[in-house]
């Protein structure tokens, strides 16, 4: 039942919202937010701890700021994503407007394939829809499989609407899908600061251990594929913005996990700085240091690991 309702909301969002006028819709949009904002619920008291880890020394006041902000920020991505299969091409063009975007068409143009890989920050999905549209560019991401499985299927039909070739996380297939692709000189996008699996690479972030997902890393050993760190963020303006990062490159040294280790840190370390410039932006609602996940059992059953 619970899981009709929310397949059910989200329905009536793609299908009411995009219909209202853009100032209505964010309007809504932060009413929403202030609301759940004053609720205090879970994902706002995780927001808060999350980012006491951005912001260190940050008093109480601060935090409630800034997580005021990251629920604004939170909800204009769902407001935007709910109005983005309505908006023209030209609307798509002008939302988003990118730094060092030379980086990524260069890396295309060299025909190796290139691999984007972004942090929970601003809104992806139109970063993804201006690639689509004003680079003309196809490319293939990885979605979770949420539940249930009609929520799934309309984020998947979302997505392809915006021309993007969508994968499902778990099942096995969508690493030597994304290995082919690159090889083929295509593009991948991966969200790639959250684990979601038992084998992420242990990195420091804010000065905490966390782990992140190895596939960027292991994608450009496996591929030789460009793997571009990418940050977005809002201002004041309607236009996101963002920022494509340097190219990581493959150690000369080392077996493959420590390669991978080396380049997941990179990632990592580029996230931070864009998180820290705009720490309102990063939408990480959810545990992610592993001093707040809970105990993995070990080898021996102990539960001294973590995940």
């Amino acid at each position: 039942m619970k899981e009709r309702l929310v397949d059910g909301l989200y329905g009536l969002g793609w299908s009411a919202v995009k219909t209202l006028p853009e100032p209505a819709a964010k309007a809504l949009g932060r009413s929403i937010a202030d609301v759940a904002w004053r609720q205090r619920g879970k994902g706002v008291l995780r927001l808060e701890a999350n980012l006491s880890r951005v912001v260190p020394g940050a008093d109480e006041q601060r935090l409630r700021e800034l997580s005021r902000a990251g629920m604004r920020s939170y909800l204009r991505y769902w407001m935007e994503s709910f109005r983005l299969p309505a908006w023209s091409k030209d609307r798509i063009r002008g939302g988003f407007d990118p730094q060092d975007v030379h980086y990524l068409t260069g890396g295309l143009a060299a025909g190796g394939g290139v691999i984007l890989a972004l942090p929970h920050m601003g809104n992806y999905d139109l970063a993804g829809a201006w690639v689509t549209t004003k680079l003309e560019t196809p490319f293939t991401t990885v979605a979770e499989r949420l539940k249930p499985e009609t929520l799934y299927d309309r984020f998947v039909a979302y997505r392809e609407g915006l021309g993007m070739e969508v994968l499902p996380h778990t099942g096995g297939s969508a690493f030597g899908t994304l290995a082919r692709r690159l090889r083929a000189g295509g593009l991948v996008c991966l969200v790639a600061d959250r684990d979601l699996s038992a084998s992420g690479v242990e990195v420091d972030f804010f000065g905490e251990k966390t782990r992140m997902p190895a596939g960027p890393a292991i994608l450009a050993q496996q591929t030789g594929a460009l793997l571009l760190p990418v940050t977005l963020w809002y201002d004041e303006s309607p236009v996101m913005q963002g920022r494509v990062h340097p190219p990581i490159d493959v150690p000369a040294e080392g077996d493959r996990a420590y390669r991978t280790g080396v380049m997941t840190q990179a990632l990592a370390d580029a996230y931070a700085s864009g998180i820290a410039d705009h720490p309102e932006d990063w939408h990480m609602l959810q545990r992610l240091w592993l001093a707040d996940l809970p105990p993995r059992p070990g080898p021996d059953g102990s539960g001294t690991e973590q995940a």
